[in-house]
């Protein structure tokens, strides 16, 4: 994929994702009576500024607007995404910019949906030396992430 369509496909996921999770139950608390239009319109000219902070934007900006779009996306006390969140365009930039935020390592399913390879994959390229192993279980999420750069 190129940058505009990494850009392009992680607008679509974030103005999706924010509709479902935010807007979606907005609406149904409110009632019918309630509109939503005005918001849905904002959300996806945020969603464009999100998408560029995300994918060009420093550490910092990159990591603070991802902090924000977890916190009202997941509203849980850790963050334990459903394994196939991993193949979503947030999920993938998740998984190449920042590896699994808050832990060390995750379990060879969860290193094989980031990676996009079957747990025997991740199980082949530990024992190749490709991926590390974790004192903890499973596979250190540095190493995940470093693949998915393509710095090891």
């Amino acid at each position: 994929m190129t940058t505009s369509e990494d850009h392009v496909a992680l607008v679509a996921d974030l103005v999706e994702a924010v509709r479902i999770r935010v807007l979606d139950p907005l609406s149904i608390l409110l009632g019918p009576a309630a509109s939503v239009d005005a918001l849905a319109e904002r959300l996806s000219y945020e969603a464009e500024m999100w998408a560029a902070q995300l994918l060009d934007g420093t550490d910092a900006v990159a990591w603070q607007r991802l902090s924000t779009l977890l916190a009202a996306l997941h509203p849980a006390d850790e963050f334990d995404p459903p394994v196939r969140w991993w193949q979503t365009p947030l999920g993938r930039l998740v998984a190449r910019r920042f590896g699994y935020p808050g832990r060390e390592h995750v379990s060879f399913p969860v290193a094989g949906a980031m990676l996009g390879v079957t747990r025997q994959g991740v199980f082949d390229l530990v024992n190749r030396g490709k991926l590390t192993r974790h004192a903890g279980g499973g596979v250190s999420t540095d190493s995940v992430r470093d693949r998915l750069r393509g710095t090891r």
